[in-house]
């Protein structure tokens, strides 16, 4: 039983492994393609990708069905220092709450639910709740509707075909048809807005952060009070993707969308 478990957790390793080297070349895998650069079988591996994928360690693109690393082990290596995405954003966003004076974030897309691995408070904020690591679902959050801004709607449908759409707002979408109709305004101005969709008297703005492949990695939003922050929302949606296309501009120019 010992050799067993540890056998499937080498070739977990060696999976994580090789998908690290891969997506050091800014490439990714599908399940055919790990099996091979592993040398195990396809079916073994398959087993693998879905328990690791289930934890958060690999993510699966929804239209290529390719893997790559998951976020799960970006916030893992964060605190060394490793992740490059975090910090190309940290001054960034420094940089935007000073002009907002509100909160900011950065996350990221991990299955239907939006993962923060980076928050940047105002100098006169009290953080009461640790936002690094908690996840929200994806249907009611400006950064889960910037994150799928670059899906198709076709591959939207496909990720939250099993979403249940259980409300946490007042103004949470109800159904895929309405979260569709909500990208598609997303699209049009550049950046996602929230209005009690999370949270009664909350609002957001989130906007999309690119990689060199053109593909959305993360996303940029601030959140606030409604009495606070909603009569600027055009203001706050430009200092948002400003910012968001900041980061994907540097992040572009290091040539990469993953690790250091």
């Amino acid at each position: 039983m010992a050799s067993e478990a540890s056998t499937s957790v080498q070739r977990a390793l060696d999976i994580l492994i090789a998908l690290g080297a891969a997506g050091s070349q800014g490439d990714s895998l599908r399940v055919g393609e790990v099996a091979r650069a592993v040398g195990r079988e396809k079916s073994q591996v398959s087993r693998s990708l879905k328990t690791l994928a289930e934890a958060g360690f690999v993510d699966r693109d929804p239209e290529t069905l390719a893997y790559r690393l998951g976020w799960r082990l970006f916030t893992l290596a964060e605190s060394a220092g490793n992740h490059r995405l975090v910090n190309i954003a940290a001054p960034i966003l420094r940089q935007l709450v000073s002009r907002i004076g509100e909160r900011a974030h950065l996350s990221v897309l991990q299955g239907d639910h939006v993962l923060t691995v980076l928050s940047e408070d105002g100098p006169s904020m009290i953080q009461v709740i640790g936002w690094v690591g908690r996840s929200s679902p994806v249907h009611s959050t400006s950064a889960g509707h910037a994150l799928l801004m670059g899906h198709s709607d076709a591959a939207v449908r496909q990720l939250l075909q099993d979403a249940r759409f259980e409300p946490t707002g007042p103004a949470s979408p109800r159904n895929i048809d309405e979260m569709l109709a909500r990208l598609a305004r997303a699209r049009r101005q550049g950046y996602a807005w929230s209005e009690e969709e999370f949270e009664a008297g909350l609002v957001a703005a989130a906007a999309p952060v690119v990689d060199s492949r053109g593909r959305v990695v993360a996303a940029v939003n601030v959140s606030a009070p409604k009495f606070r922050l909603g009569r600027g929302r055009d203001k706050v949606g430009r200092e948002v993707r400003a910012a968001a296309d900041t980061i994907s501009q540097l992040l572009q120019e290091a040539g990469e969308g993953t690790v250091a």
